[in-house]
């Protein structure tokens, strides 16, 4: 395939983002715009630097590890446990699971009875105050494009659907409260890219397949096209 560097304006913010473990959505609507219009020539670039550019019809893009069979990391497992919690506390309330996590909201004001609640499926994931509910599940959650924060409101955005499918899967065979209430994790997560061991870092990292930094990989994704059209 023939890619056009010139085209790929955004290939900077695009690669950065990604590189994270951000999902990118159409809340950042020039560098979505940009994935979509050369989506093919953006795959292609990322394949040959071993980054899997997962393109889903919803509306979302990210990276996968390049081992697909990687365990399933912390970070995977609190965020799961948070949608499945939502998706049986939201049904309880009589709302719509679909509607709040498909680009609803969800208050700051609703989290201390929300910990209440389910203080004991919390404590499996290592949260137990409102702090460790927003600063390891919350703040994961924006920062890897799965919702923003607005005022202390939360709007969940498309990539929340890779969460929601497990849980429709697992509601598929059995009811949820009850596989919620008798299981201990690991729960079914989807598999994000890894995290370091380290409960204080900010970002997800790339799996230890590489130590260079993201703006060594972008250049080397850039050298090595150039190589190609040469």
């Amino acid at each position: 395939m023939n890619i056009d560097l010139k085209e790929m304006t955004q290939l900077a913010p695009i690669f950065r983002e990604l590189f994270k473990g951000y999902h990118l959505s159409r809340s950042e609507p020039e560098p979505y715009a940009q994935l979509s219009n050369l989506q093919d020539q953006y795959r292609a670039l990322f394949k040959a630097l071993g980054f899997e550019l997962v393109c889903d019809p919803r509306g979302f893009y990210y990276f996968v590890p390049e081992q697909m069979g990687a365990q399933v990391n912390k970070t995977a497992q609190r965020l799961a446990l948070f949608t499945f919690i939502l998706v049986e506390h939201l049904a309880d309330q009589g709302r719509d699971p679909l509607a709040v996590l498909d680009g609803g909201s969800l208050g700051r004001d609703e989290l201390p009875a929300l910990l209440d609640k389910y203080r004991d499926l919390f404590q499996q994931a290592e949260v137990t105050t409102q702090d460790e509910l927003e600063e390891k599940i919350i703040r994961r959650l924006t920062q890897l494009g799965f919702a923003e924060d607005s005022n202390g409101v939360y709007r969940f955005l498309p990539p929340m659907h890779r969460f929601l499918d497990v849980c429709l899967s697992v509601q598929q065979d059995r009811d949820l409260a009850a596989s919620l209430h008798s299981s201990d994790l690991p729960l079914p997560a989807p598999e994000l890219i890894a995290e370091d061991d380290s409960e204080d870092d900010d970002i997800i990292l790339i799996e230890e397949t590489t130590e260079e930094s993201e703006e060594d990989a972008l250049s080397r994704a850039i050298a090595a096209e150039k190589e190609l059209e040469a």
